[in-house]
């Protein structure tokens, strides 16, 4: 299937008719002899005098040539494009942040791991969101890490590795020993402002009171909703432990509450596990589909014609006026 570009340039295709119509013939003044026996030599050969302009006239080949010439240059102009079969590409349609907290509690080790060994809440949020991340095929995803303050950590990426490195490298106190949690939630909002689609999950891990926010938790969850954010929130650790070490279970179910979310307890690595896997079934992937027709300029294949059709018909005209030649000699 063939497209143009600009297919407004054949309205150029009649220029050269106009031109020969209305441009006058070029006069071009020339030298002459003037002879005081001029009547007596027109009569010795027989030429009768003229006037006016002499036209070099054309033959049909050459009117023929430069009609193809200027059909193939207008052609080009007007850049022909081969459209290509349509093309589907998938995209997709949700952005997904996580929230993982890096306050001096998570260094506590109270998780098993799956071959039994007591690991701290932080390697086992690590192990199983590398199992997560791996199964979210191609969502973009963002990562923040929030103590005495939240930090962008990564922003939204479909380069799963280069995430799960960033999540690896990270560790106790980078952000501070408090719980920022309100905070975290209103950084998330800011970098999904930024997000063009509509299926936005925030996940949060905090094993902890809310310390340090500017804004409540409860509060920047409400702003969250209007933002058409789902919040998921997963406490991490005993949930009857005291001091900073108690996870306060009515202030995460409010917040998912009011973004329409859910909320996980996790005790152990197994609950944090089937954790993830509730919000993958809570959370089927969504794909946008993106169809396409590859183009491909063809505008020097009219060129290219009438260059074949010139050197075709300049060589038959030598050919026929070298026979002709050889037929005069001989």
């Amino acid at each position: 299937m063939i497209e143009f570009a600009f297919p407004w340039m054949f309205l150029l295709l009649p220029l050269p008719v106009l031109v020969v119509w209305l441009a006058p013939e070029h006069k071009e003044k020339k030298h002459s002899v003037q002879v005081p026996y001029f009547n007596r030599l027109v009569q010795v050969t027989g030429e009768a005098p003229k006037q006016g302009a002499v036209l070099i006239s054309r033959n049909n080949i050459q009117r023929i040539l430069i009609s193809i010439a200027w059909i193939c240059l207008v052609t080009s102009m007007a850049k022909p494009e081969l459209i290509g079969p349509p093309n589907s590409q998938e995209k997709s349609a949700r952005d997904l942040m996580i929230a993982v907290d890096l306050s001096g509690s998570m260094q506590i080790e109270d998780f098993t791991d799956s071959q039994g060994n007591k690991v701290s809440r932080l390697t086992a949020v690590k192990q199983v969101l590398t199992s997560f991340v791996e199964s979210r095929g191609k969502d973009r995803l963002g990562l923040i890490l929030f103590g005495d303050a939240p930090y962008l950590q990564a922003p939204f990426t479909e380069d799963t590795n280069t995430w799960l490195t960033l999540l690896r490298e990270s560790e106790i106190g980078m952000a501070g020993q408090s719980t920022a949690f309100g905070d975290a939630i209103g950084l998330a909002i800011s970098v999904f402002e930024n997000s063009e689609t509509q299926n936005r999950v925030l996940i949060v891990l905090t094993d902890g009171n809310d310390t340090g926010s500017r804004v409540p938790p409860v509060d920047a969850a409400k702003v969250a909703a209007a933002y058409n954010i789902k919040i998921y929130s997963i406490a991490i650790g005993d949930p009857t432990a005291a001091g900073e070490e108690k996870v306060d279970v009515e202030v995460l179910e409010d917040i998912a509450k009011a973004t329409n979310g859910q909320h996980y307890l996790a005790i152990d690595n197994q609950a944090l596990s089937d954790v993830y896997q509730q919000i993958n079934d809570l959370e089927p992937e969504k794909f946008d589909s993106i169809s396409y027709r590859p183009r491909t300029s063809a505008h020097h294949y009219p060129i290219v014609v009438f260059m074949l059709i010139y050197l075709v018909s300049l060589t038959l005209v030598n050919i026929r006026f070298y026979f002709k030649q050889r037929k005069q000699e001989a």
